[in-house]
């Protein structure tokens, strides 16, 4: 039978694996689903090395696609299931994907990506939980599977994930790690599965909470990785902090990853409802993905126990750190000692080391030998790297005499918001296109709730003139070509930007106006 959820199976075969909005799937049907999914695929024509792309919100299916694509050698691209048609389309296309599975409340988008033209490798598509209408060529994900067959699928081997992460140029780039390559023997991912549990203190029999996007690498590695050493996965398809709380306490969760904006909610939540929160069963409640502000955390130590802890890493290096409650309340504003798995250093903009407590770029080299690159883009991936297996995120920080890192500052032009990270370049090359628009510059200011918010600067044509209408048409036209959440949330007029001969712009003395009386940077 499949690997992973076969050996759980035999322990607890009728326990639950997953469970979701709409009911549960216990760990005997999990692995049989499994199988049926991985013979389906194959007689799909699906063979190691094969990309399939997944458009759906957080349910079961996911979880069932992901460890299916775990054990036939496929590589699988998570898509934010926020992008519009034309977004998804390039990801279909750039990543080379064969096959789409969408989750019916993202059909229509899905649909109108594969009607563009623009997706020449895609010969399948696949509906979840809703079957395709006539006038389309999608298939049903329960007819897939009921007609495939239940046996052990031969010629097993790893598969992993390509999430795709904007960048300062344009458009998502796949990040492809070495850790991940497709036809591996499944004990590597049995070894990456039980060591990051080991590392991250979550309980191999525990029970797991996502309440964030699995498309987003963090919220994938704090609950497949988890499942497949052995814990159960609850999960929902949106956050709701009064729910949170309630799930917690009903399925005795005992590890759950939150942003710093969810903990905002939950701190908002009326005094009787947090006073009525158990949260015993809590071994570790991981945070990370944004800077979390000192008072919040605080007080959510206060509130949920040492159980808080904070990582940072990134979708191309994994965790690079980890800090417990008691690491942060000593040294407040870390983000904690490098994992055993890594090096880190901070480097000037020679590439030399810099003294201890000297603020300079953050590079990572992992000592298991793993590394990554963007997939059809090797001058960015030389761009990320001092050299091979030494890369950067571009966050500006420094080590103290213990060892602890600090993050002061970000080289790279991105914003922050709500734990979700937005390039400019995608924001800014839409803007252009806009008729009233000659010149664009997109930055992140601060909000309390969300760390960030997407601040747009323009420079009008002429015979354009400034006005709330003007901005409001604007918005609608970002909104139109991308995610809902990178436009603009307000426009800046400007007569003229700051720009060097050489045409780049300072963005830099935009953003600043925000940010002076700000005691922090990011």
């Amino acid at each position: 039978m499949a690997y992973f959820p076969q050996r759980i199976a035999t322990q607890r075969g009728n326990h639950p694996a997953l469970a979701d909005e709409r009911g549960s799937t216990t760990w005997d049907a999990f692995n049989q689903r499994t199988n049926q999914l991985i013979n389906g695929l194959r007689n799909l024509g699906l063979g190691s090395g094969d990309v399939i792309a997944i458009y759906a919100g957080n349910c079961r299916e996911y979880y069932e696609i992901m460890m299916a694509a775990n054990h036939a050698g496929l590589v699988y691209v998570p898509v934010n299931w926020h992008f519009s048609a034309e977004e998804l389309a390039y990801v279909i296309a750039d990543s080379g994907a064969r096959v789409l599975l969408a989750e019916e409340p993202f059909l229509p988008a899905a649909r109108a990506a594969a009607d563009r033209g623009e997706t020449p490798n895609l010969e399948t598509c696949i509906a979840i939980r809703g079957s395709g209408s006539a006038d389309t060529d999608f298939s049903d994900y329960e007819a897939l599977l009921a007609g495939s067959s239940t046996s052990e699928p031969e010629d097993q081997g790893a598969g992993g994930p390509m999430f795709y992460t904007s960048g300062t140029t344009g458009r998502p780039k796949g990040v492809k790690s070495s850790t991940f390559a497709p036809g591996g023997p499944l004990q590597v991912l049995e070894m990456i599965g039980s060591g990051m549990s080991q590392l991250l203190g979550i309980p191999a029999d525990g029970h797991t909470f996502i309440c964030g996007p699995v498309y987003h690498s963090a919220q994938w590695a704090f609950s497949f990785l988890p499942l497949l050493a052995g814990s159960q996965v609850v999960m929902r398809h949106r956050f709701d902090p009064a729910e949170t709380l309630q799930v917690i306490d009903d399925h005795k969760i005992t590890n759950v990853h939150l942003v710093p904006t969810q903990f905002h909610r939950l701190l908002r939540l009326p005094d009787a409802e947090r006073e009525a929160f158990s949260g015993q069963s809590l071994q570790v409640v991981w945070h990370g993905a944004a800077p979390c502000p000192p008072e919040v955390k605080r007080r959510m130590i206060d509130w949920w126990g040492p159980v808080v802890a904070e990582y940072y890493g990134s979708t191309e290096g994994s965790i690079v750190t980890t800090a417990s409650a008691d690491d942060w309340l000593a040294r407040p504003g870390t983000v904690g000692k490098p994992s055993p798995l890594v090096e880190v250093t901070i480097r000037d903009d020679q590439g030399e080391l810099c003294a201890q407590g000297e603020a300079g770029q953050v590079y990572v080299k992992s000592l298991m030998g793993s590394d990554f690159e963007y997939h059809n883009e090797p001058d960015k991936t030389a761009d990320a790297h001092l050299e091979p297996g030494t890369y950067t995120f571009g966050d500006i920080g420094y080590l103290d005499a213990e060892g602890f890192l600090f993050l002061s500052d970000r080289k790279i032009d991105m914003i922050i918001s709500g734990g979700v990270n937005i390039y400019p370049a995608e924001i800014e090359a839409v803007l252009v296109t806009h008729p009233a628009v000659e010149d664009a510059a997109v930055f992140g200011i601060p909000n309390e709730e969300f760390g960030e918010e997407v601040k747009a600067a323009v420079k009008l044509q002429q015979g354009y003139a400034a006005s709330s209408e003007l901005s409001a048409e604007i918005i609608g036209y970002c909104q139109e070509h991308l995610a809902r959440y990178k436009a603009p949330k307000s426009i800046d007029y400007e007569a003229e930007f700051p720009r060097h001969e050489t045409g780049k712009l300072y963005k830099r003395l935009l953003r600043d106006r925000y940010w002076q009386d700000s005691a922090r940077k990011i």
